[in-house]
């Protein structure tokens, strides 16, 4: 496929990605999904949600995926639409697809997305990859050891419905090997949501909004009872206490934080050995537990156009490294790897342990992989190497789309 005629679409429940084949990025990245104000008759279609005077408040949304699979083509197909005519203006009479699609795609999803690409948008052709298979590709691509180690990989991809743990060989997804979490971005916004609306306003309804702020506040504990104590103290001694602003629909149309120092000051706390105690709950005196609700009382204040969070920075992350603590029936992340490994012949543990590879935007979280790597390590044999590379989603597919293409 030459460059002019090959199009790539990695598509995302949350984004779709679009661009050329043989570029180092895509050329469009927006919400995989169509969205109304309540103030407004017109939906807007992916890249209208990301406009400078969209108004983002209360925003219905309606996506072509759900939990992580296609279910509406017709929404689907406008999406599309929009992005191959208005964004990358190409003809698709004349060019071909590279399509990235989800692991374990339906039958009936697989002939649907063919009736949109064949008989809808009249595509000449279609390829289609998996994410874990390109990403695989990619790091595969930089690597200077020994040729072994380019030959396998685990790929934990913290996608918007769901995370994998893929096992890669030779470019092929094992997917006997393939695990599971039921945790993604979006359940990690709607925690947030419901975090900010029973300790500051209802914001149930303002989606975008959330995941705006989650997106640039939220970050990875590496030893959460100890965050948990700190972000008890009040006032400036609190590192984690930030405040993001709502729009308000006349001079700020979209939300910021306030204060990026003040966001940033919870970095300056130093981490020595990990507790003894890894989990979230934790007893309190009756005179913290007074203190703490007198905080809390004091963050509530409807007649600001504006919240605050502290702990809620990083127990919203921490869903994915210790679910059950929150009553979910899951394993962690660290667990779910080594299921994955183990589901694989004995020869590749060490190997897949030493070339794990983090992609998904679940997992740009500050300390991610410090973290993984630290619940990782106690579960890993001692004469195995643990090793995490962490690779930016867009860079890593769309190189390795280059290479394919």
């Amino acid at each position: 496929m030459s460059k002019g005629s090959a199009v790539v679409i990695d598509n995302g429940a949350g984004l779709c990605k679009a661009g050329f084949g043989g570029d180092m990025d895509p050329i469009a990245v927006v919400p995989n999904s169509l969205g109304r104000s309540a103030n407004s008759k017109r939906w807007l279609v992916a890249d209208e949600l990301r406009a400078a005077d969209a108004d983002v408040t209360s925003v219905s949304l309606r996506r072509p995926f759900d939990r992580g699979y296609l279910v509406n083509p017709d929404l689907q197909r406008e999406v599309w639409e929009r992005v191959l005519r208005t964004l990358l203006r190409v003809d698709p009479a004349r060019s071909s697809l590279l399509l990235v699609e989800p692991l374990f795609n339906p039958l009936a999803a697989q002939r649907t997305t063919d009736e949109i690409v064949f008989e809808d948008l009249g595509f000449r052709s279609l390829c289609v990859a998996d994410s874990p298979s390109l990403v695989h590709l990619y790091e595969a691509s930089r690597r200077t050891d020994c040729q072994s180690h380019s030959q396998c990989s685990l790929v934990v991809d913290c996608g918007f419905s769901f995370t994998h743990a893929a096992p890669v060989v030779h470019n092929f997804t094992l997917n006997y090997g393939v695990r599971r979490l039921d945790l993604g971005g979006k359940a990690l916004t709607n925690y947030l949501k419901e975090l900010v609306s029973y300790r500051s306003v209802n914001l149930m309804e303002e989606t975008l909004i959330i995941d705006h702020a989650k997106e640039k506040l939220c970050f990875v504990s590496l030893d959460v009872p100890r965050d948990l104590r700190v972000a008890r103290r009040s006032g400036k001694d609190n590192p984690f206490k930030c405040t993001y602003v709502l729009p308000d629909g006349i001079e700020h149309t979209k939300g910021y934080v306030k204060d990026f120092d003040e966001a940033r000051r919870y970095l300056s706390l130093p981490y020595e050995s990990s507790s003894t105690d890894s989990g979230l709950k934790e007893e309190m005196s009756p005179s913290q537990h007074n203190a703490e609700k007198s905080v809390e009382q004091r963050r509530i204040d409807l007649t600001q156009n504006e919240f605050t969070l502290t702990n809620e920075r990083f127990l919203v992350p921490e869903m994915l490294f210790r679910p059950s603590d929150l009553g979910m029936n899951q394993a962690g992340l660290a667990e779910c790897i080594v299921r994955a490994v183990n589901a694989c012949h004995p020869l590749l543990h060490p190997v897949l342990f030493e070339s794990i590879i983090l992609t998904g935007g679940s997992s740009l979280f500050p300390r991610f992989a410090e973290r993984l790597e630290r619940d990782l390590r106690p579960l890993v044999p001692d004469d195995y190497q643990v090793k995490i590379t962490s690779q930016e989603e867009c860079m890593a597919r769309w190189f390795a789309v280059g290479i394919q293409s």
